[in-house]
């Protein structure tokens, strides 16, 4: 049995599906939000919505978060994610992923997907043995698992914004607090702790925040309270919406630099921050390498990951430039950010000329 697909109409959306398939359960959305630079690339999110509603409004925050991110990034693609709505452990099944894969291929290279939060690398091989529009696979032309890229550009967007703040880039002897400890939350205080950094953790989840603050002897503070703690610079690796009116006027740090998609509730909180004096990268610049090594994979030669680790490098040197451009127009770093992919998108500076290569065959 084949997949339904019925198209919701949102302004400024070029296509936004809701997907279901009686037969195994699914139900999903893709959301295709620009595709002026190439065709839309973004992950499939397996989480459990409390409602349809809420799953739609995360697939369309995290798609617009793609378009920027492939702008800024010059990746030569558009903004896309999807969202598959069930619990990530017991409730996805082999059946599910691949009616979802047909789903993907009827919409014929529009969209391309991966893992994300919720969605392995296993999960996505098997997708793709129903359509080729994936990357982040295990194969001898792939990038596999993209996370170790994305926590090293976080590690370097820390250090961009100590850059900016001290004049060195030095993580020693710097107050870090991580909050989440997932996959690559935890390579980030990996990072962080090999290069000197003074650690404060906070995880949902006590038993591995125990084994973590063990491993690389940081400080545990709770859930609550992880975004109040005085700090140099805060790394939200979690869920999105953890700034807005009411956790910004009591946060205590002095930049923040996290791996999470869509930190900033509403535009208006990047004001708040810049009102306050807190320097923040702005999350679709920083979280990029997973995007950049993915990217990789679809070049004519296949991934080669000395040209993807030279890329998501770049990411230190974005972000420099958009604190001095935020700093010259007095505006905040998310502003200057959004204005400059803005730019690239109004003039298609960027847009993809060359046809993207999947190394794998249906």
């Amino acid at each position: 049995m084949s997949p339904k697909l019925e198209e919701i109409k949102i302004p400024g959306y070029e296509k936004v599906v809701k997907v279901t398939d009686e037969s195994c359960g699914l139900q999903a959305i893709i959301s295709i939000h620009n595709t002026v630079m190439g065709p839309a690339l973004g992950g499939t999110r397996i989480k459990m919505y409390s409602h349809f509603e809420e799953a739609l409004t995360d697939a369309l925050r995290l798609s617009k978060g793609m378009t920027y991110k492939s702008a800024v990034t010059n990746s030569g693609l558009g903004g896309g994610k999807s969202v598959i709505i069930a619990d990530p452990i017991k409730g996805k099944t082999k059946a599910m992923l691949e009616s979802f894969g047909r789903a993907v291929e009827e919409l014929n290279g529009q969209y391309i997907c991966a893992e994300d939060v919720g969605c392995t690398t296993e999960d996505v091989g098997i997708i793709s043995g129903v359509t080729k529009y994936v990357v982040g696979l295990s194969h001898e032309k792939s990038s596999g698992d993209p996370s170790p890229y994305t926590a090293w550009g976080t590690f370097r967007g820390i250090q961009s914004v100590l850059q900016k703040l001290f004049g060195s880039d030095s993580v020693h002897g710097k107050k870090v607090a991580v909050q989440g400890l997932g996959q690559v939350g935890q390579k980030i205080l990996e990072h962080l702790y090999w290069h000197g950094a003074d650690l404060i953790i906070s995880d949902i989840d006590p038993v591995k925040t125990a084994k973590l603050a063990y491993k690389y002897s940081a400080k545990i503070v709770a859930p609550d309270d992880i975004l109040k703690v005085e700090c140099d610079v805060l790394v939200p690796c979690a869920l999105g919406g953890i700034l807005n009116a009411r956790s910004i006027p009591q946060l205590k740090c002095k930049a923040i630099a996290g791996c999470a998609n869509n930190q900033l509730l509403e535009d208006a909180d990047a004001e708040r921050l810049f009102a306050r004096g807190i320097l923040y990268a702005p999350d679709f610049v920083i979280n990029a390498g997973g995007l950049i090594n993915v990217l990789c994979e679809l070049d004519t030669v296949g991934y080669r990951s000395q040209s993807s680790l030279k890329k998501v490098n770049q990411i230190y040197d974005q972000l420099l430039t958009i604190y001095n451009i935020a700093e010259n127009n007095k505006c905040s770093s998310h502003q200057a950010a959004v204005s400059f992919a803005d730019y690239r998108l109004k003039y298609s500076v960027g847009r993809r000329v060359e046809k993207l290569k999947f190394h794998h065959s249906v």
